[in-house]
């Protein structure tokens, strides 16, 4: 498809050729037999049921009215390039691509962005399509709370040692996503994360914190559900 005569709202379906094709079918007896469904409905059961990032954005979004299933809001599917996941705000759904998540780390970390994407979609007004920086506030915060920009995951990728690293790191991965699911200039792309980077990166909800690591992310949890107690007794 020529890009050029694409609506702006379409840029970045490229990347989900099942959903850009009108091919896909949720749930067909065809699709069930495929060895990487299979294996991605597992993954997305365990990281769903074990995650401890994943079980605090699912029970805020709850408590906040926009409880997620996972028939209804998950769909494994094949994805072009490299991407390994997606948010499509038209139908409030998380697209975890099957041919290219393979690990269960893996898993759990694109589950994570990509409900962080839902829970700002759940508490927010965001204007995923026509305002930059609605999406460059969400990516912010995606890269910065999921894990993204651990030191272990830094380090797999032979980048550390940097003064305010995980900053940079933060800021590439959130240019980087806003370039790939939108038709924008790398300079339109920088100036929109620029100017919502320090309110988006310092916006830590549901989580409190940075959780730099999966204890960090179970101490988030705890604190989670003892906040709701508190509330519930007031």
């Amino acid at each position: 498809m020529d890009q050029n005569k694409q609506n702006p709202e379409d840029y970045g379906y490229q990347l989900f050729p099942e959903r850009n094709s009108g091919r896909f079918k949720k749930g067909s007896v065809a699709e069930s037999l495929f060895t990487f469904n299979h294996k991605c409905q597992v993954m997305l059961k365990v990281a769903l049921d074990t995650s401890p990032y994943a079980k605090l954005l699912l029970s805020a979004m709850k408590q906040s009215g926009c409880t997620v299933y996972k028939e209804r809001h998950f769909s494994c599917e094949d994805c072009d390039g490299i991407v390994s996941g997606g948010f499509d705000a038209t139908t409030s759904q998380i697209v975890l691509c099957q041919n290219n998540i393979h690990q269960q780390a893996h898993m759990n970390r694109v589950v994570t962005h990509e409900l962080i994407h839902s829970f700002d979609h759940c508490r927010a007004h965001v204007d995923w399509f026509d305002n930059f920086k609605h999406l460059a506030c969400s990516e912010v915060r995606a890269a910065n709370l999921s894990g993204d920009c651990s030191f272990s995951n830094e380090l797999s990728r032979f980048k550390f040692g940097l003064k305010q690293h995980h900053q940079e790191c933060v800021r590439d991965r959130a240019l980087r996503s806003v370039l790939a699911v939108r038709k924008v200039s790398r300079e339109e792309a920088e100036k929109a994360v620029d100017e919502v980077f320090e309110s988006c990166f310092n916006d830590h909800e549901p989580f409190g914190r940075i959780p730099h690591s999966k204890n960090d992310a179970k101490y988030a949890y705890r604190d989670f559900q003892n906040r709701d107690r508190y509330y519930a007794n007031l």
